[in-house]
């Protein structure tokens, strides 16, 4: 039985039971609702299944265990996950440990005594550095918002007050990696140049067909989707692959929400080389279900906005190209399609996020099409 750790007025409890899990749960939408309208409520049924080891295959692999801190006058004031992620230990075997769920009041002791928690349990199990958010893992919701806290997350991107970053600094954090989200609209992307640039792409290398999602083969097309995506991020920072059954329960959740229209499968010679995955915006939508419950009213509102023009965004959260072909711009393929075929299908704009800042390339594309930087996330680490 893990023990509580005690900092002054502040106590860190270890999740052990369902009311506690539930109250970790509900701790984000109370901390939220009243001072931060830019924050989007996600679905409570959504972080239930995540931290679920019923629900989720994250769990075959990896441990997460949560915490809870109170004081006796203010009650519950924070929370916090320690996450052993095993597939990143087997790609790596860097004694990296993560956290995440990371949520506090304005009050440095209880940063404090829930770092020191999260660390402590990570230390226990061998591990020697600290690195986070992720939730639960760089394939999920992952990374601290540190600039653009005026305007609302797009789907599946997370959200923190600007003094998360102040406190995970003063603990002795670092920031390994930077992440960017780009916003690109339809009245400001310069889109003939990107049409002279797919023109040249093709020139150079010939045989390639794009095509949209095949809603009648998803199974197999999410297979191929899923082999692409390894092999192609396979040398990007952090990366981890995702497990069959992990990528089979993504796939299940986006099969309800995507829009074939703003998926797509680049070809050579009839073998699949690249993808792209756009995704409505469904935040949207969601920033209407004001406390992430869907019954009894806030089914009708997501659907409501969902179908009736409502969704007029739409983020890029995957692209990839086979190792073999990197290097040929065949993004720009994908990202002039997206652009183009976006707006016939009621898409205005794109979020494309997010962008490694070691990936030039990208950035520099992004920027030369009319791309702006709308948001900046971060990764941070330490030593144990």
């Amino acid at each position: 039985m893990l023990a509580p750790v005690t900092d002054a007025s502040v106590t860190v409890t270890p999740v052990s039971s369902s009311r506690d899990r539930k109250r970790f749960i509900d701790f984000a939408y109370d901390f939220y609702r009243d001072d931060y309208p830019a924050w989007i409520p996600p679905l409570r049924q959504d972080i239930g299944h995540t931290l679920d080891p019923k629900h989720n295959p994250f769990f075959e692999h990896g441990e997460i265990q949560l915490f809870l801190a109170e004081d006796a006058q203010r009650g519950l004031v924070g929370r916090i996950a320690a996450i052993v992620n095993g597939m990143h230990l087997e790609t790596y075997d860097d004694g990296v440990g993560f956290f995440g769920f990371f949520e506090c009041v304005e009050d440095a002791a209880v940063a404090e005594a829930l770092l020191d928690a999260a660390g402590d349990w990570l230390r226990d199990r061998g591990l020697t550095h600290m690195r986070g958010p992720t939730n639960p893992s760089l394939n999920d919701t992952a990374g601290l918002l540190t600039q653009g806290f005026d305007r609302e997350p797009a789907i599946l991107m997370p959200y923190n007050p600007p003094f998360h970053e102040d406190f995970l600094t003063a603990y002795g954090f670092e920031r390994v990696m930077t992440m960017w989200a780009y916003y690109v609209h339809k009245k400001y992307v310069k889109v003939d140049k990107l049409r002279r640039g797919a023109r040249i792409v093709r020139h150079r290398t010939p045989g390639l067909h794009l095509r949209t999602l095949d809603m009648d083969r998803f199974d197999e097309e999410a297979r191929t989707i899923l082999d692409i995506y390894n092999d192609a991020w396979a040398n990007n920072w952090g990366h981890v692959p995702m497990t069959t059954s992990e990528f089979e329960r993504l796939a299940k959740d986006l099969k309800q929400i995507v829009d074939p229209e703003i998926v797509f499968l680049l070809e050579k010679d009839g073998e699949p080389i690249a993808f792209s995955i756009s995704l409505p915006n469904l935040n949207l939508a969601l920033r209407h279900v004001h406390d992430g419950r869907l019954f009894p009213f806030g089914l009708p509102k997501l659907l409501a906005y969902a179908q009736f023009g409502g969704v007029y965004e739409c983020r890029m959260p995957l692209m990839g190209v086979r190792q073999q072909y990197q290097g040929r711009a065949l993004d720009t393929l994908l990202v002039l399609a997206t652009i183009e075929n976006g707006p016939k299908h009621g898409y205005d704009a794109c979020e494309m996020s997010w962008v490694l800042d070691t990936n030039s390339v990208m950035k520099n594309s992004l920027e030369d099409m009319g791309g702006v930087v709308d948001k900046q996330y971060a990764m941070f680490e330490m030593s144990l």
